[in-house]
């Protein structure tokens, strides 16, 4: 699979690499937080929020509205699903990470070609916005067997517990937590969970691209 950068032009339906701001003490805590092989999340962090121009920057990033800041921590090389929220979630690693994504409207009657699927590595250091019509999920390594610690900045009480009490449409179906919209390869964990099956083709793994 080809791997660009979120320098590369291509990236730009996608998302941004946002500039400007010191994040240097995000870093510092975010490389305190555990890493380990399994694919670790966390909706929000206090030493995260505690670290210096933290607040600042996410209360820049998110106009105002009340934020929470995460980590997603471990290592991978597998796609098995892809999410999307109502607004734009950013990331930055203490390593190297690689996203795989692709776009809501690529989503035809309830389905996605996993062959639409791209794959962009973001450098250590790169705060990084996935604007809310792209589907994301897990990072992935940059390289085989390296572990990442990505932050996840998203709005407050995303990906926390909800579940509708019925689905009136199959975007309903695709709720699997609060803010969290999911579609599973029939291949992962997480459709065996329950999770809306909606990925069709392979469930990529970049393990040989890496």
């Amino acid at each position: 699979m080809q791997i660009l950068s979120v320098f590369d032009e291509a990236f730009r339906p996608y998302g941004r690499v946002v500039e400007g701001y010191p994040v240097e003490g995000i870093l510092k805590a975010l490389a305190e937080t555990p890493c380990t092989d399994a694919v670790v999340y966390e909706p929000r962090i206090e030493a995260l929020h505690q670290a210096e121009n933290a607040e600042e920057i996410g209360t820049a990033l998110f106009g105002g509205m009340p934020f929470q800041l995460g980590f997603c921590n471990g290592v991978n090389t597998k796609l098995n699903c892809l999410e999307w929220h109502r607004d734009s979630e950013f990331n930055l690693g203490t390593e190297d990470f690689i996203l795989l994504i692709a776009k809501q409207e690529e989503i035809i009657d309830g389905k996605l070609d996993t062959a639409k699927v791209k794959a962009f590595k973001a450098p250590a250091g790169v705060l990084v916005e996935c604007y809310a019509t792209t589907l994301h999920y897990a990072p992935c390594s940059a390289k085989l067997g390296q572990g990442f610690r990505v932050l996840i900045g998203l709005p407050l009480n995303t990906n926390t517990d909800y579940r509708p009490g019925s689905g009136a449409n199959t975007m309903d179906k695709m709720l699997w937590a609060r803010n969290k919209w999911l579609i599973a390869h029939p291949e992962s964990s997480e459709a065996g969970q329950g999770a809306y099956v909606g990925l069709v083709g392979e469930n990529i793994d970049i393990a040989k691209d890496i």
